[in-house]
């Protein structure tokens, strides 16, 4: 998946894209959960009184106000959220109505590497941290496949030939 076009330069092509880990989505979705089921639940309790539509309209409006804030917002963010590597850069983009955008020249990184947690191992994402020459080393949360990330990363700004996938070199299971 190409992202976004308009914004490489000539002969410039997205090497791998990734949103956050889909672990960040979690918690909004218990949040929308409980939302719908503790409104319900109290809906269901107020429904026998006289005063039960004016409860219903207030469960909803504090129901809705809980899931635009607390679920659709992070799920928002999480789709705006992209971390790219192209054959010439690493670019990241967060946020909807205030964009915020980081591009890091292959040529101005100086080293890579990755860090996870047993919980991240088991889920398949982690931090990868790129030390280029700003101050203090970037880092990135929630990266999906961390690893591989930072080994085409790597690759990239090495741009080694040899170290490309051959697919002579594989054997019949796929592995290399």
């Amino acid at each position: 998946m190409a992202y976004p076009d308009d914004l490489l330069t000539t002969g410039e092509h997205v090497v791998i894209h990734r949103h956050p880990h889909w672990k960040t989505l979690v918690v909004p979705v218990l949040v929308l959960l409980v939302a719908v089921g503790g409104g319900a639940y109290l809906a269901v309790l107020v429904s026998d009184f006289g005063w039960a539509s004016a409860a219903w309209i207030a469960l909803a409006v504090v129901g809705a106000v809980l899931v635009a804030w607390l679920t659709l917002a992070p799920l928002v963010r999480w789709r705006t959220t992209h971390f790219i590597i192209t054959s010439e850069r690493v670019m990241y983009r967060i946020g909807v109505l205030k964009r915020t955008g980081l591009d890091i020249p292959l040529g101005r990184v100086d080293s890579v590497r990755f860090e996870h947690t047993l919980l991240d191992r088991m889920l398949g994402c982690g931090t990868l941290i790129i030390e280029s020459a700003s101050d203090e080393p970037l880092e990135f949360d929630d990266i999906p496949g961390v690893e591989k990330v930072h080994s085409l990363l790597y690759r990239e700004i090495n741009d080694n030939p040899a170290d490309d996938h051959r697919t002579e070199d594989r054997v019949a299971d796929g592995r290399t």
